[in-house]
């Protein structure tokens, strides 16, 4: 009944109006997914590439004759035929993945802004490179398409590296405890939301054809303007008002509309702490943080969390569901990936509710053995499909309890724990640095995952498979469980932790001099 009374109408607002950024970064990883021969065909004829018939809707011709629905003509042929393939693959693999290096850039400045500007001025600020990049892939078709996309979505990614800084630092601030890691949960919704609403516009007959991607592509500025003005409606963080700032009145005013008629006393004592140990150990850069052996623990863990979640393969699958599932053998693959946006979706709303009844820890490690068998099994379905026609149904039941595995943990979870790992001094640099380490898997992902999928063929998944067994086997040893602790009693089991390893090592030392 207690969290139900946390639960006000400021609350709801305020995270809504947040995690509309993850929806725009959910949106830009999926948007390429489903128009991609359509853009590839547009970046053969603006780069004069004759591309095999698979990319047109309706090819014929000789000698260089490219003829697209919408379209006719004869292009030049290619200067070097051997190459211009390698040379499209390698503008679309740079379409996919330069969004991540623009999140990889960006994530370092989070902290920065995030302190300097406030967390909901700072969201404010950087909204307006996600409608200029959004502009900048509208208005492909009348420029150089190529040189468009890849800078509209390296600036999207710039706003969607500093936002998934800002997005969890401000929703952990503003949550009570009681809820803390459901509406953590939120931030994963909100990016299969977005996933999914990018495969279903990008269906063929609606905006993923010839005339219409352009709009496609820039629609998530919608998001960016309708999270700029509601942004305008929500109150600061009551902890950096009181922390960082000072402003206990302010953050007591704002802790009110946030909890209702709630008293928010415990809440202010909780913050003196925090202020306390802030003002001890003052602002922790990201220098300190690596090179302090009180913070080695929790970003050990912190950095290992984002690695698992991107390179458990999940965005393999997000950029690249469409031609898996033909490889597959299934006769429509467009709407075989917006069916992994449904379940997607389904089980990402099923996690809010399990996040704070079964823990942080349990989940996560449910997830990663799940999507480990399930990485198994995709490779047995694709390898044995030559031989075995009903391995593609292996296949496809694989994928999607993939992707509900991931939902169940490793996708939400990452997002919140790092925020929840540290305390006030060290969580914006802890965030920067996690933000960084989570986009720069990312590009790795997108950029090579093409590549490594031709070099491997069926058995790509089975390198996933490896990885996640090392995952799974990190976060049983060395992920702690978050559930319903204060920021301050998360420190202390990392405190515990070192001071237990500390009396062990003394202890040895002492049987070594006894023994001697």
């Amino acid at each position: 009944m207690q969290t139900e009374k946390h639960l006000t109408g400021t609350l709801v607002l305020s995270v809504f109006t947040a995690v509309l950024g993850f929806f725009q970064y959910g949106y830009s990883l999926g948007v390429i997914n489903a128009p991609q021969k359509v853009i590839e065909a547009h970046y053969g004829r603006v780069l004069g590439i004759v591309l095999p018939d698979r990319y047109a809707t309706n090819a014929s011709g000789e000698d260089g004759t490219f003829l697209q629905a919408g379209t006719e003509g004869t292009l030049p042929p290619p200067s070097d035929p051997t190459t211009s393939p390698h040379i499209l693959t390698m503008y679309w693999s740079l379409s996919v993945s330069v969004f991540a290096i623009g999140g990889m850039v960006s994530s370092f400045t989070v902290g920065w802004i995030g302190d300097r500007l406030g967390r909901v001025k700072a969201m404010l600020v950087v909204n307006i490179l996600s409608i200029a990049g959004n502009l900048l892939m509208g208005l492909a078709k009348f420029g150089p398409s190529h040189i468009l996309i890849i800078s509209g979505r390296a600036v999207t990614g710039l706003y969607c590296g500093l936002s998934s800084g800002l997005v969890p630092m401000y929703v952990s601030e503003v949550s009570p405890t009681a809820l803390r890691g459901a509406l953590g949960t939120l931030h994963q919704l909100a990016i299969v939301t977005g996933i999914l609403f990018s495969q279903v516009l990008g269906l063929d007959f609606l905006l993923g054809n010839d005339e219409m991607w352009p709009l496609l592509l820039g629609l998530s500025g919608v998001a960016a303007l309708l999270q700029f003005f509601l942004l305008l409606l929500c109150p600061e963080s009551p902890r950096y008002l009181y922390i960082k700032l000072g402003k206990v009145e302010e953050a007591k005013k704002n802790l009110k509309r946030l909890r209702g008629n709630c008293d928010p006393m415990k809440e202010i004592e909780e913050m003196e702490k925090e202020k306390q140990e802030a003002a001890s150990e003052k602002k922790v850069s990201i220098r300190q943080l690596f090179t302090s052996s009180k913070y080695k623990q929790a970003v050990i863990v912190a950095l290992m969390v984002q690695i698992s979640q991107q390179f458990s393969g999940i965005n393999a699958i997000f950029y690249y569901s469409t031609n898996i599932f033909e490889r597959a053998g299934v006769d429509q693959p467009v709407y075989a990936t917006i069916g992994v946006g449904v379940v997607n979706t389904v089980f990402t709303v099923i996690s809010v509710f399990l996040v704070e009844k079964a823990g942080r820890r349990s989940l996560f490690l449910a997830g990663l053995m799940g999507m480990l068998v399930s990485a198994v099994a995709m490779t047995v379905g694709l390898v044995l499909l030559s031989q075995f026609a009903w391995m593609s149904y292996v296949s496809m039941v694989a994928i999607f309890l993939f992707v509900i595995f991931f939902e169940v943990g490793p996708g939400p979870i990452p997002w919140f724990i790092v925020a929840e790992l540290f305390s006030q001094g060290p969580r914006p640099a802890a965030i920067a640095v996690a933000s960084f380490c989570n986009w720069a898997c990312n590009f790795i992902v997108g950029m090579c995952f093409q590549y490594i999928a031709d070099l491997c063929g069926p058995y790509v998944f089975a390198i996933f498979a490896g990885l996640l067994l090392i995952f799974f086997l990190f976060a049983y040893f060395k992920v702690p469980e978050t559930k319903g602790k204060s920021f301050e009693e998360i420190a202390a089991v990392f405190r515990r932790k070192k001071l237990s390893a500390k009396t062990m090592t003394e202890l040895q030392d002492l049987r070594r001099s006894e023994e001697a």
